[in-house]
């Protein structure tokens, strides 16, 4: 039963392991996916609420510095850009993935996302391999697959504890990381009102240039606050500056160098954004962007009349980043459309061949390679849409499913059926063996012939098992056969001449049957009394022969009977005037005598017909005496037919005498 080793491929054992994959603490490498349509695009806020907030703040132009910078939080994710995440190792066995996991759960370093995913997927997959060995052996070995148990692995036992403090680990993580943005949340509102406080007349401004520098160190020295706060936050603090700078008069050469420096810093970072559109990774290239856009919000304005011209040519180049991410998800989104209609195309065809009836053994494994094709065929074929890849999954497995288990009821009722099988053949065995030293030939033999035909009725059973009950059972047949063949040996020879003279008579009978002549009756008789003296023949020669003596005789006793009856007839013609001349009523009487043997004759046919309908035809014997009979109806039809003319001659001579 090789082929139950397949029983469920793809069933529980990897439903287990897509269970395991969606644990919170891993994800797949599709999370780098966005889980929805929307891909974070790096741009400004919208024109209308900047020129508002500017003209709130100073009534000044409404392309402002706060129109510079879109606000995409920087520690918004944990996702570190790809160039410079480490090369994975490769693990060759889960005592190594071990030994890595709990020095992240021990270590001091923080457990990175990237990596602990990395690390789930690679156990799982030693796991599952492991697994379906084990299950694989078993069957080879003869085991049962519905009664195959799962037995516990410890170190999935501890692999499960190790990430579980690791999970502690980064929720804690995430926790201080949250509690450090609200402090970060404070701290930069602390500033803008400190700002705010130095723009309440030029005087002022001028007299707190060095304060306002020191400021901003400090705000980009503050690092992420909450990211719901963030785009409102930053554009107060744009606002604020931007005013700052309006009303600073004094100190006009410094404010010039800070234009002209920020300028200088933002013109570096507009090519570093045009660049990325060079680059072949467009992952990595979007987390870059996201960096750049980092250092572009903490850079102060330039002059009021390049500020628009500086962020048209900032964000021009981040459009293109971004469309190409867009893209890039539009591609998978479109990949994943793709393998949906695959799998579900997979789906139908082992639908299709789970409904198909199976009439026997062949049938199940040629449908078994089929699934099992799919199967595999399956597993090349990459995630389906992320709200449908658990369903189709599920489909696909339920048909699975469903053929092997009615596979395994099938082989378990075939087994019961090998079984039963098996003891009556085996019964049949101890009878031959009972009746292999028999010498009563005639009857012992017909009996093992009635066990041969009742061997041939009982049902399959598996190969191995059948050969040697076969042999047991003819070494028994045999043993008796040979036996009596040994012992009939003279009488067979004796048969077999008696076959070749039985022969010679028929040739004989052939030959008389081409001759013309008198004696032709006489030759006949003596033949049959020869072949009726000579003694059995073969028994499978008997009914051939038997048909080919009686084929002749007939044919030769038709002939005879037909010449017979024109003599007859002749004859008796040439004696009706001696007839007429004994008497008046001579012929009459003649006439009366005919008529009555006429009438006997169809009465002995009668009767002959009628019991040939009771004769049963259900033996050879039966057959012989059926034959026997429609030979003598037969002849007394011809000697019936032969009166009819005597009495039409009368009748005709009768008719010459009146005239």
């Amino acid at each position: 039963m090789d082929s139950q080793e397949n029983i469920l491929e793809t069933g529980k054992i990897e439903e287990e392991v897509k269970q395991e994959a969606q644990t919170p603490e891993v994800e797949t490498a599709k999370a780098e996916a966005p889980a929805t349509a929307e891909v974070p695009v790096a741009e400004e806020a919208p024109a209308a609420e900047q020129a508002t907030a500017t003209e709130e703040a100073s009534g000044a132009e409404k392309a402002s510095e706060a129109e510079e910078v879109p606000v995409v939080e920087e520690a918004a994710s944990e996702a570190a850009d790809p160039a410079e995440a480490p090369e994975r190792k490769v693990y060759e066995t889960k005592a190594e993935i071990l030994e890595r996991v709990k020095d992240i759960a021990h270590g001091e370093e923080a457990p990175r996302k990237e990596e602990v995913d990395y690390l789930k997927t690679a156990f799982y997959k030693l796991h599952i391999a492991e697994r379906e060995a084990k299950l694989k052996n078993y069957i080879e070995q003869g085991g049962d697959p519905e009664k195959y148990q799962i037995t516990p692995d410890e170190e999935e036992e501890v692999f499960k504890a190790e990430m579980g403090i690791i999970r502690e680990r980064r929720a804690a993580a995430f926790r201080e990381m949250e509690a450090e943005k609200e402090e970060n949340l404070k701290k930069k509102l602390d500033i803008i009102e400190k700002i705010k406080g130095m723009i309440t007349s030029p005087e002022e401004a001028n007299k707190a240039y060095q304060d306002f520098k020191a400021l901003q160190q400090e705000w980009r020295e503050i690092k992420a606050v909450p990211a719901e706060k963030a785009n409102e936050l930053w554009r107060n603090y744009q606002l604020y500056v931007e005013q700052f700078y309006d009303l600073l008069k004094l100190n006009s050469e410094a404010r010039e160098y800070d234009f002209k420096k920020n300028l200088e810093l933002k013109t570096k970072l507009c090519e570093a954004a045009e660049k990325l559109a060079e680059e072949n990774d467009v992952i990595s290239a979007f987390h870059q962007l996201q960096k750049l856009h980092s250092e572009y919000r903490e850079i102060g304005p330039v002059s009021k009349e390049l500020r628009e011209e500086v962020w048209t040519r900032f964000k021009t180049a981040s459009t293109t980043i971004n469309k190409r991410y867009q893209q890039h998800f539009e591609g998978i989104r479109a990949r994943e459309e793709e393998n949906l209609a695959k799998k579900t195309a997979l789906c139908e065809k082992v639908e299709a061949i789970a409904a198909e009836e199976n009439k026997g053994g062949a049938d199940w494994e040629r449908h078994t390679k089929e699934i099992i094709e799919l199967q595999a065929e399956w597993k090349t074929i990459g995630f389906a849409p992320q709200k449908m890849n658990v369903k189709i999954f599920e489909r696909f497995r339920a048909a699975c499913d469903d053929f092997f288990s009615r596979k395994a009821d099938y082989f378990h009722t075939l087994k019961t059926t090998f079984k039963e099988n098996a003891d009556k053949k085996r019964a049949l065995i101890e009878k031959a063996k009972a009746l292999q030293d028999s010498t009563e030939w005639k009857s012992t033999g017909d009996k093992l012939i009635n066990l041969q035909r009742e061997w041939k009725t009982i049902g399959m059973v598996p190969k191995k098992i059948g050969d040697q009950l076969w042999e047991e059972f003819l070494a028994a047949c045999n043993k008796f056969f040979e036996a009596r063949n040994a012992a009939t040996a003279g009488t067979r020879g004796e048969e077999r001449e008696n076959l070749e003279k039985k022969r010679a008579v028929i040739e004989k009978l052939k030959a008389v049957a081409e001759e013309a002549g008198e004696n032709i009756q006489e030759k006949v008789q003596k033949l049959v009394e020869e072949y009726q003296s000579i003694g059995h023949v073969p028994f499978r020669e008997k009914d051939k022969l038997y048909g080919e003596y009686h084929a002749v005789l007939d044919k030769l006793y038709k002939e005879l009977n037909i010449n017979v009856a024109k003599r007859r007839l002749n004859n008796f013609k040439q004696n009706l005037k001696q007839v007429a001349e004994r008497g008046e009523n001579a012929l009459e009487n003649e006439r009366a005598r005919l008529f009555r043997q006429y009438e006997a004759m169809k009465q002995e046919i009668q009767t002959y017909e009628n019991n040939l309908g009771f004769l049963s035809v259900s033996s050879k014997k039966g057959n012989s005496l059926i034959d026997e009979m429609n030979r003598k109806v037969q002849k007394l039809k011809d000697d019936m037919n032969l009166v009819r003319e005597k009495i039409k001659a009368i009748d005709a001579e009768n008719r010459e005498k009146k005239d």
